[in-house]
C-alpha cells in the first residue's frame, strides 16, 4: 500500500507505447513538456471518427454477432491496476445474469494483431469486468484499411502480461531511470522523441 505518494495513473496507450519503446513512456511522465503533436496523431483521430460513423450504419456480422448494444468511446478506469483508457467500441451482449463485454479497437493496419495490440484489448477487458461485472472473454482488432475484424481471446496469460507491464512502467517512473533503447533502431526512424536520445543515431 502506497502512503503519502500519489500513484501514477497510466493509460492503455502507454501499454502500447511501452512495447514500442519504453523511453516514450519515460519521456511522457518524467519529462511531460517534451511531447509534440504529430501529423500521424491527428490523422488517426480523423480516421477513427470516420470509422465510428460507418459502424453506426452496419450490422454486427463483422464480429460474428446477431445482436448487441454498441457503446462508442467508452471511458473505463481501474483503481486496482492504476489504469484508464477510452475504448473505441464496446459491444454489450448477453443477459443481466450473464453479461458479456466485447472491446473493439480500431487500427490503421493490414497486419494480424501484434502482441501489444492484444495487450491493449486484455487491459480493456480487465477494466470492463472491474467496472461493470460480467465477463470480457474476447475482443476484436478492427482494421480501418481492410474493414475486417480479428478476434482475440483474452487469455489469463494476456491479462498477466498487462499486470506485469504496468508494474514495470511504475518502477521505471518512480525511479526516474531512463530505460535502454530498443534492440532495433526501426522504431526510432519516425519517433517524435528521437532528438532527445543522444545514444541513438
Amino acid at each position: 500500500m502506497e502512503t503519502g505518494i500519489e500513484r501514477t495513473i497510466f493509460t492503455v496507450t502507454d501499454l502500447k507505447q511501452y512495447a514500442y519503446c519504453p523511453r516514450i513512456v519515460y519521456y511522457a511522465y518524467c519529462l511531460p513538456l517534451l511531447r509534440p503533436t504529430t501529423y500521424k496523431m491527428e490523422a488517426g483521430v480523423a480516421a477513427h471518427a470516420e470509422a465510428k460513423e460507418r459502424e453506426r450504419r452496419r450490422t454486427l456480422t463483422a464480429y460474428g454477432l446477431v445482436e448487441g448494444e454498441r457503446h462508442f468511446d467508452m471511458w473505463v478506469t481501474s483503481e486496482r491496476l492504476g489504469l484508464q483508457g477510452r475504448i473505441d467500441l464496446v459491444i454489450e451482449t448477453g443477459t443481466v445474469e450473464r453479461r458479456e463485454w466485447i472491446p473493439v479497437d480500431y487500427k490503421q493496419t493490414v497486419r494480424l494483431a501484434a502482441s501489444h495490440y492484444k495487450r491493449q484489448l486484455a487491459a480493456y477487458g480487465l477494466m470492463l469486468e472491474e467496472t461493470f461485472g460480467g465477463t470480457a472473454r474476447r475482443g476484436f482488432i478492427y482494421s480501418l484499411i481492410t474493414r475486417k475484424a480479428e478476434e482475440i481471446t483474452l487469455t489469463e496469460r494476456l491479462r498477466n502480461d498487462v499486470r506485469e507491464t504496468i508494474a514495470a512502467m511504475r518502477e521505471m517512473i518512480e525511479r526516474e531511470a531512463m530505460p535502454e533503447p530498443p534492440t532495433t533502431r526501426r522504431p526510432c526512424l519516425n519517433c517524435e522523441f528521437r532528438r532527445f536520445c543522444n545514444d541513438v543515431l
